[in-house]
């Protein structure tokens, strides 16, 4: 069986360059540092590295629980420090203290920069402002353009990562079974709709798998991937694994509240 039939066909450029990653950390003992990493793709370096004997693999976002992490693939001789990830917490104010920006608003600020989203980590919003994780080599940059956040004012500063505030975030886990992993499917269970209230919205651009939309309701869904639905919330598939006597799939979720 191919390594490949694993991973779905769109991720196969992406397991293409970890298995490089590993074979030279195996090989020529190099150390490999990456830019940030999506759950579902962190979930596929660490599944390939610890394929491979003389391979570790350490991560971190800026704070344990991180959602976006970067990962150093490393040989035995040697650990990483925390400053060896390149993450920097960027603190942001704005001007007009009667407007409440979202999480979109950052986003599209920062990639209105033209900074590529693997290039920063989590946004996390708060009441006055936000913290930005950014990977070092753009730190500077982004506090030095960022002007404007959503037609308002902002001031980027420097913080130490021990000034980091992460809101809280509460979720509940779900267990279920499914015939197929398939979006509209698990969608359905997780929300408690049916079958016809989620294709529809899907074909119409209101899910995402991993931050990028996908259209297609009979896309499979696998382990580490976040699933965001407008309207609804989202959630992150924890585990699928495991059928039942009449040969439906189990499957573990969270929920964020």
């Amino acid at each position: 069986m191919s390594l490949y039939q694993h991973f779905r066909r769109d991720e196969h450029p992406f397991v293409e360059r970890v298995l490089e990653w590993t074979g030279r950390v195996r090989d020529r003992y190099e150390v490999i540092r990456t830019d940030f990493l999506d759950p579902r793709q962190a979930f596929i370096v660490r599944s390939l590295a610890n394929r491979e004997a003389g391979v570790y693999v350490a991560e971190f976002g800026g704070y344990e629980g991180a959602e976006r992490v970067r990962i150093v693939l490393y040989p035995q001789y040697m650990e990483p420090t925390q400053e060896e990830f390149g993450v920097e917490l960027l603190e942001v104010k704005g001007s007009n203290q009667f407007l409440t920006l979202e999480h979109r608003d950052y986003l599209g600020s920062l990639l209105g920069l033209g900074i590529k989203r693997e290039k920063f980590g989590d946004i996390l919003v708060h009441k006055e402002g936000a913290q930005l994780l950014v990977a070092e080599e753009i730190a500077e940059y982004v506090r030095l353009h960022m002007t404007q956040v959503h037609r308002i004012h902002v001031m980027v500063e420097s913080k130490p990562l021990d000034k980091i505030d992460v809101p809280e975030q509460s979720f509940r886990t779900l267990s279920f079974t499914v015939q197929s992993p398939r979006l509209d499917a698990v969608i359905g269970d997780v929300y408690r709709l049916s079958r016809a209230k989620t294709i529809a919205p899907i074909q119409n651009g209101r899910a995402k798998v991993n931050f990028r939309e996908v259209n297609d309701p009979s896309f499979q869904l696998e382990a580490g991937d976040v699933v965001s639905f407008k309207g609804f919330g989202r959630f992150k598939v924890n585990e699928i694994g495991g059928e039942t006597k009449k040969g439906r799939i189990k499957m573990k979720v969270a929920v964020f509240d």
